[in-house]
């Protein structure tokens, strides 16, 4: 809707980029903070995750460029157009988990206890660059008359990054009050991947800019079902052992 906020000389301040770097500062300040309450270095936390920063919107270009091959050959350029959007986050997910694990590995740190600390604040920084998404046009829903303009696709669309940003909230508020309760360790991260599997599924029906690939459903859908899958499971071992 508004892909640009200002611009200042030379330099132009995209929407998109401002509201990854609000959703980065916002966060990692969060998590420091969480992290001091769990005697952890904060610096340590904010190391890390500009690590999953970095890794992450890496591995979610590289996904999305894949994703969308024939488009970048044609339009080589667009590949460092980070500003115009185009990041899956399958993709991120991917690359921050295997960075974030070597990390851990690395300074010899309980991988699950540091992924429970960090992931609600992960969601909070998801809901806020999902607002950039908006104000950018990208991850855009199908034309509806009940939705908001947008002028970048000259219609009435479903605003599926803004309902995203409101579950995104929703799971964070959820995460945090897991995370403040007792819980085994791993749980607040099984728990984040079987939450924003369930929102991806269902926001992906109202979602314009994924083909239908099998069975009526995207490739995302058949990717969350995989996640799911997996979080349930481990969420379902980890009860039983307790028993």
């Amino acid at each position: 809707m508004f892909p640009e906020i200002c611009k200042i000389g030379p330099f132009t301040i995209y929407s998109y980029g401002l509201m990854l770097a609000l959703a980065f500062i916002i966060s990692s300040w969060l998590a420091s903070v969480q992290a001091k309450k769990e005697n952890v270095s904060s610096q340590m936390i904010f190391n890390f995750s500009f690590l999953i920063l970095v890794s992450g919107i890496l591995g979610a270009r590289l996904f999305y460029i894949i994703e969308n091959i024939n488009y970048y050959i044609q339009n080589p350029l667009e590949t460092i157009m980070f500003q115009h959007g185009g990041l899956s986050w399958f993709g991120g997910l991917i690359s921050g988990i295997l960075s974030a694990v070597i990390y851990l590995k690395k300074h010899k740190l309980a991988i699950y206890k540091i992924l429970d600390l960090i992931v609600p604040f992960v969601a909070l920084a998801q809901a806020i660059g999902r607002i950039g998404c908006l104000l950018n046009g990208c991850c855009f829903g199908r034309v509806s008359d009940a939705g908001l303009y947008f002028p970048v696709h000259k219609g009435i669309l479903i605003p599926t990054q803004l309902y995203s940003s409101i579950l995104l909230i929703f799971i964070y508020i959820i995460l945090r009050f897991l995370q403040e309760h007792s819980h085994r360790q791993g749980e607040v991260f099984y728990a984040y991947l079987l939450l924003y599997s369930i929102k991806r599924f269902l926001i992906e029906f109202w979602r314009a800019d994924n083909p239908i690939i099998f069975f009526g459903l995207t490739l995302f859908q058949l990717l969350s079902i995989l996640i799911f899958a997996i979080a349930a499971a481990k969420i379902f071992l980890m009860k039983k052992s307790t028993k």
